[in-house]
């Protein structure tokens, strides 16, 4: 299906195993699996406020394996947003996404225009912790970029993920909600001074 112009593509990008399919069917279906289910490529639709209009938030599942580079390369080109996520449980799942944060830079020319997070998930799983929530903020500030830890699991910052990523796009005016509204109390506390709010 061609991509529409008022589509907003966000595409997640990560390590195997760290959790990327579960964070996306968590905030699109409300939904959580333990079983781990590799992915090849997944896309999901929602429906957004779009400069007081209506877009279609569409994010892509990106696979965890470094098997198909073309299709990262075509993700990147066509992405508008990027979700770079990482398990708190592994040291190796944060080395894995630089190459990739590099690929988005070489293929845009700049990231800063471009609405990046990056993600440090199962937040949940204190006691299995090896990247500490300082490094994660250092490497998010090195890469001039947001930053959040989130639990698919236990549904911590999943919706505040994608609100926040969305309050970064400065060329559109977006929010979760289609109703218009435009929740102002909420806009002028937002951490990262967006223009999107949930409502």
């Amino acid at each position: 299906m061609p991509e529409q112009s008022n589509d907003y593509s966000v595409v997640v990008f990560g390590a195997g195993g760290v959790g990327k399919s579960s964070l996306v069917l968590r905030f699109v279906k409300g939904t959580f699996r333990d079983t781990y289910i590799p992915t090849v490529e997944d896309t999901y639709r929602q429906v957004i406020s779009c400069d007081k209009s209506v877009c279609t938030l569409q994010i892509t599942d990106t696979t965890g394996s470094h098997q198909f580079p073309a299709m990262q390369r075509l993700s990147i080109s066509k992405g508008h947003a990027f979700v770079l996520v990482y398990s708190i449980t592994s040291r190796q799942s944060l080395e894995e996404i630089k190459p990739i944060y590099q690929q988005i830079l070489s293929i845009k020319g700049s990231v800063e225009s471009i609405p990046v997070m990056l993600v440090g998930n199962k937040s949940d799983e204190i006691s299995q912790r090896e990247v500490e929530t300082s490094q994660g903020e250092a490497q998010a500030k090195l890469w001039k970029c947001a930053f959040m830890e989130t639990s698919a699991k236990a549904n911590t910052n999943v919706t505040e993920l994608f609100q926040e990523l969305l309050s970064l796009e400065k060329k559109r005016d977006m929010s979760l909600s289609i109703d218009g509204k435009r929740g102002g109390k909420q806009k002028r506390t937002d951490r990262l001074k967006g223009k999107c709010s949930v409502m």
